[in-house]
């Protein structure tokens, strides 16, 4: 029954009761895929028997027929080119099915090198192996005979991009979704007309969090007709066996089904009752693919049982499965046995060979049983010949669709290109002069348009409902106004995702970076961002750096988290937005190359940085930029170092007199501190006649990814012995900087007096913190006079 919702674009379809104008699956189909779904069954119980206590084998089974329908018959994609830009794509938002996930590659791997091998790939790389599943949850360090003998794959227990056929990093709840609606958000604006679709794998249990429901009203506000949700729902979770709503029963952790779910928030819905029937399965698949006339997502949502014929169903199955070569273990696979003739090694007659807990052992057997299943397949070629020729076909149909890039299709390597990117040279239109009054979100939101322009439309850009507050608007101007929907407004560059929602902001942009076309830009409160868009941005940088194990070569494709409306000059808004906390969730927080933070001080710095940044090519690019307007500094006047030195990310503002005694050295790091210093302390400091090293930390990311003997040349550690230091973040993240426990005990900080700062106008936020000038001013020649 269709839920009463209000008007829908959406359609809702009971694929028990109507089948489109699509052909019955015919019985030489039906056979061959009940047979391979026998296989795959049958190795999830082995994987999870030789890996004990690592996956999910509930999960793995009841998503299963949803995955093989769609590999060997749903998608259009080129099983010999896991790299093909415009094949349908598959993406397991629930990565903890992980197991089924790459026990299905390596059986589609051998039904091509059995039946059709001229369709597997060229390269090895590509080719995912039975062998590899020796490496399932494995470290790389591992050091069995038959993983190295074979080089197998070390496996993840989620899936990365270091698998052929997998572009993102998911497993951690939701994220995948998010993530997900990115690659399909990247396809649309590209191949507008023909888009390759996004088949994104999920259960019930994952769609509980909250960014799951902010990705989905971002995917319905958008129009992303390619974007197809298949959900396992099984009812059951890691602690429940009624996870939703259902039959008039209240569900232990929503009160929602996931079919009403999807319908209001106006994706269309194919309901299959029986998740476990081939026919209803896959017209129901071919069905979902006539409804991206109606220009919105679809979801399909399959009834199923967790655990279906493993001997252990529900959540009892969900991360757990049979103990190490049971009885119920060598029931599980008997029926796969009974195909090949044989007795499975180890089980439970071989239970003393493995000598209990020996790898080595273990090993051995469990490749045993890995060529059992090599056996049952060759010996019935006849019986996935039909999968088999359906890759060929399958790629014929890609061939057929001829998919292109549309005419003006963004131009992304323009970003990363030095010759059009010049860190040392503002475009003349971003040219700053001294006395010049604006906000650093402005600037950054200029060098952002002024990019996105540059190269026709590469960045997208979203906020939390404060896309004018954080001139995050700016990077969409000479685009049409308003925002993006692919039915009304496909050229605007501007886009929602569900409203104030920074954590599904952040999982978009991800998938969008990872898809290869874009970047993107994400904006809100720095109090909110940089903690709501940390899962996203690690898994980002996660499957960034794993991408590099299939494509050595593979440079990363960064998205922006800005953090705008950073630091104590919010103090209107009190200590619930004006946190200086954020910083140290994000700096050197992740391994190098990956995330890079800015931290510029005046608007002038925001062009290098940004510039420096694209360049450098990490994963991730957090700006943190204030809300006031401020006036851009005379450096000539100040005697400062010009702004592009702050592509160094620890620059000299200005060096101590070396013909004098140096009477110390100072480390600014944040704009509000930054602007007290350079307008209140400092004339007084001159005054004074102290003769300091001032240096500013505009990004530690950049400075790292300097040459050491140039870091040890600017910032010697002689001078982090010395320094004191003045912050508008965290002490901790001056601890590189500042290395004595006196000159920490000096640095100032916004907790130094132990709590959480009240509300008002900038400058009283900032005397209450005592980083206003004066108490600078004071602080600086108490420090001078010590070391005297």
């Amino acid at each position: 029954m269709i839920p009463s919702t209000g008007s829908k674009r959406a359609v809702w379809i009971n694929s028990a009761e109507q089948s489109g104008d699509q052909p019955a699956v015919g019985l030489d189909e039906l056979n061959a895929f009940e047979f391979f779904d026998l296989v795959y069954r049958s190795l999830v119980a082995i994987l999870y028997n030789f890996v004990p206590g690592s996956g999910h084998p509930g999960g793995s089974i009841s998503s299963g027929r949803i995955v093989q329908s769609l590999i060997f018959s749903t998608m259009d994609y080129d099983f010999s080119d896991p790299e093909s830009p415009t094949a349908d794509l598959i993406s397991y938002a629930a990565g903890h099915k992980a197991l089924g996930l790459y026990g299905l590659w390596a059986l589609r791997n051998e039904v091509a090198r059995i039946a059709r091998p001229e369709l597997l790939p060229a390269e090895e790389r590509f080719r995912f192996r039975l062998e590899d599943l020796l490496g399932f949850r494995r470290n790389p360090v591992n050091n069995t005979p038959l993983f190295k003998k074979f080089g197998a794959r070390p496996l993840d227990g989620h899936p990365t991009p270091a698998t052929p056929f997998v572009k993102l990093s998911t497993g951690a709840s939701g994220v995948g979704d998010a993530s997900s609606t990115g690659l399909a958000l990247g396809a649309m604006d590209i191949y507008r007309d023909d888009p390759p679709r996004v088949h994104m794998i999920e259960g019930e249990g994952g769609m509980t969090p909250g960014r799951v429901s902010e990705a989905m009203a971002g995917a319905a506000t958008m129009g992303l007709k390619n974007l197809f949700l298949h959900l396992d729902w099984n009812q059951a979770s890691i602690d429940s066996n009624r996870v939703c709503r259902e039959d008039g029963h209240p569900g232990d952790y929503v009160q929602w089904d996931p079919a009403e779910f999807a319908y209001a928030h106006d994706w269309n819905v194919v309901y299959v009752p029986d998740g476990k029937d081939f026919r209803m399965v896959l017209l129901a698949q071919r069905r979902a693919l006539e409804l991206m006339n109606s220009g919105q997502p679809t979801a399909l949502i399959y009834r199923t049982v967790k655990g279906w014929q493993y001997g252990i169903e529900g959540r009892a199955s969900h991360g757990a499965g049979h103990k190490f070569c049971s009885a119920n273990f060598g029931t599980a696979v008997a029926p796969l046995l009974g195909q090949a003739g044989a007795r499975l090694p180890l089980c439970p007659a071989d239970a003393q060979r493995c000598g209990g807990t020996d790898p080595v052992i273990i090993e051995a057997c469990f490749w045993d049983a890995l060529q059992i299943v090599r056996k049952v397949l060759e010996e019935n070629r006849d019986k996935i010949q039909f999968l088999a020729d359906n890759l060929a076909r399958s790629r014929e149909r890609l061939q057929k669709r001829g998919r292109r890039p549309r005419a003006n299709a963004p131009r992304l390597q323009v970003l990363f290109d030095p010759k059009s990117v010049n860190p040392r040279q503002a475009p003349p239109e971003l040219a700053l002069q001294p006395g010049a009054r604006l906000t650093l979100r402005e600037a950054l939101g200029n060098a952002l348009g002024y990019l996105n322009r540059l190269s026709g439309g590469a960045v997208l850009a979203a906020a939390a409902d404060l896309m004018g507050s954080t001139s995050t608007s700016n990077i969409g101007k000479g685009f049409p106004e308003g925002l993006l929907d692919f039915r009304t407004n496909p050229d605007a560059r501007l886009f929602a995702v569900g409203g104030i929602c920074e954590d599904a902001i952040a999982g978009v942009l991800s998938g969008l970076a990872a898809y290869g076309w874009h970047t993107g830009a994400g904006s809100s409160y720095g109090a909110f961002m940089a903690p709501l868009a940390h899962i996203a941005a690690r898994l980002h940088g996660i499957g960034s750096q794993s991408r590099r194990q299939l494509l050595p070569d593979y440079k990363f494709h960064p998205f922006f988290a800005v953090c705008a409306h950073a630091g104590l000059k919010t103090g209107e808004d009190g200590p619930t937005h004006a946190d200086p906390q954020p910083l140290q969730l994000l700096q050197e927080n992740f391994p190098k190359g990956v995330m890079i933070t800015l931290t510029p001080w005046e608007p002038g710095e925001l062009w290098p940085l940004v510039a420096a940044a694209l360049l450098a090519r990490p994963a991730v690019i957090a700006p943190f930029v204030t809300r006031p307007v401020e006036t851009v500094p005379d450096r000539a006047a100040l005697k400062f170092a010009p702004a592009t030195d702050a592509v160094k990310g620890l620059y000299a503002l200005r060096r101590a007199d070396p013909k004098k005694k140096r009477d110390g050295t100072i480390v600014l790091q944040e704009s509000g501190v930054a602007y007290a210093f350079v307008e209140q302390a400092l004339p007084l400091l001159d005054k004074e006649g102290f003769n300091l090293n001032i240096f500013y930390v505009a990004s530690a990311e950049l400075f790292d990814l300097l040459p050491a003997e140039e870091r040890a040349e600017i910032f010697p550690e002689e001078l982090a012995r010395e320094a004191m230091g003045i912050t508008g973040f965290t002490l901790p993240t001056m601890y590189r900087w500042i290395v004595s426990e006196a000159g920490r005990a000096r640095t100032l900080c916004p907790f130094m007096g132990g709590h959480y700062l009240g509300s008002g106008q900038a400058a009283a936020v900032l005397k209450e913190a005592h980083l206003d000038g004066e108490s600078q001013f004071q602080a600086i020649a108490d420090y001078v006079k010590s070391r005297r």
